[in-house]
């Protein structure tokens, strides 16, 4: 499920960012969903971060008892994961920032230097949500023992509550709307450690899987909520920046059926191991595959745009028969990041001892990509 979850947001960003020569040359970013609305169906299938969270929860739920079992602290078992966490990202970011000038002074157009600084820490948002409920995991389980998973229930009303402020009677500012992104992740997350515990049963995954799904209807068709779950250029609004009460209706969707899934899934990865090798491996290398996958699409559609004008690659996404070609390039994408992840693989886990030198790297890092990102904009 993680596994379809990682596919899902490459597969995502693969398809909605076109990059093609802007005036001065260098590669811009567009998106097909500005002028193929139908595309927005798809949106619902590829965004699957609610899965990820539930997953995620359903982890840490285990592995924060079995570490309370073995003696440890939440405190070392929360630096533990951070760690893993942040290591990957710090990796990128310093690659990444030793990587640009040099491929300045190689002659690369500084809008596509640009748009690769930019597509490299925009998903970066994922990493520091999860990064939070991951911290709050000693306080879900202590709600989940107490009301078990309709502790996640107020989690949604929440991101309700903001909704009717901002949209029903507009009386909180377009900024306030960001008070939903923990409580709307979090409620994922939050039925991932009650499932941990064994605490959902069959029916209950009927029951999100049911009340997800009217709820979702409803927001469409009833509440004229937009219908793509990611952000269209130039939309009013956004139903995953923020995120809206859309995101927790679809999370429960996705987590009622991955859990009346789960059997099936387990029975099909014991009959077939070659694809049980293919999971094992896109888990293994997770957040390197998350951290890299836009660089793929920069260097290829980059290097692209250098011979010529390849459809569905270099040129605007402004018709719909762009979203067929850009799939036709799918294999390629997948080739280069498979190359970067062979090549940066070794940062997918972080140092056994994280010395003082560790840790002024990784801020120097942080403040030169921070930097430059100020400079550009």
């Amino acid at each position: 499920m993680r596994a379809l979850a990682i596919l899902g947001v490459v597969c995502g960003h693969w398809l909605v960012e076109g990059l093609s020569p802007g005036p001065d040359g260098g590669l811009v970013v567009d998106s097909p969903l500005r002028v193929a609305a139908w595309l927005a169906p798809l949106s619902w299938v590829l965004q699957m971060l609610g899965l990820f969270f539930l997953v995620g929860g359903y982890a840490a739920g285990q592995s924060l008892t079995r570490w309370r079992a073995g003696g440890g602290t939440d405190r070392a078992w929360l630096r533990r994961r951070l760690l893993r966490l942040a290591w990957p990202v710090v990796a990128a970011v310093a690659l990444v920032s030793a990587a640009l000038p040099v491929a300045a002074l190689a002659g690369v157009a500084p809008a596509t230097l640009r748009t690769w600084a930019v597509l490299l820490v925009q998903p970066f948002w994922f990493i520091g949500i999860y990064a939070v409920v991951t911290a709050l995991t000693p306080l879900a389980m202590r709600l989940d023992r107490r009301w078990g998973w309709t502790a996640a229930l107020p989690m949604a009303g929440a991101v309700a509550v903001v909704d009717v402020a901002r949209y029903g009677l507009h009386l909180v500012p377009d900024w306030a709307g960001y008070l939903t992104v923990v409580p709307a992740w979090m409620f994922t997350y939050q039925l991932g450690v009650a499932w941990a515990r064994g605490g959902i049963t069959r029916a209950t995954a009927w029951r999100l899987l049911g009340g997800g799904a009217a709820l979702f209807v409803a927001l469409l068709v009833v509440f004229r909520y937009p219908a793509s779950m990611v952000t269209v250029p130039g939309a009013g609004r956004s139903n995953s920046n923020p995120p809206s009460l859309l995101v927790p209706a679809l999370a429960a969707v996705q987590s009622g059926a991955a859990i009346l899934l789960r059997d099936r899934f387990d029975r099909l990865l014991h009959r077939h191991g070659g694809l049980w090798t293919v999971v094992a491996v896109l888990n293994l290398c997770a957040m390197t595959i998350f951290c890299w996958h836009q660089t793929a699409l920069v260097g290829v559609s980059a290097f692209a745009a250098s011979l010529g004008r390849f459809a569905g690659l270099t040129d605007a996404p402004l018709a719909g028969g762009w979203v067929a070609q850009r799939f036709a390039w799918f294999p390629v994408l997948a080739v280069a990041l498979g190359l970067l992840v062979v090549l940066v693989r070794r940062f997918e886990r972080p140092a056994t001892v994280v010395t003082a030198r560790h840790r002024a790297f990784a801020v120097t890092a942080t403040a030169v990509f921070t930097a430059y990102l100020i400079m550009v904009y």
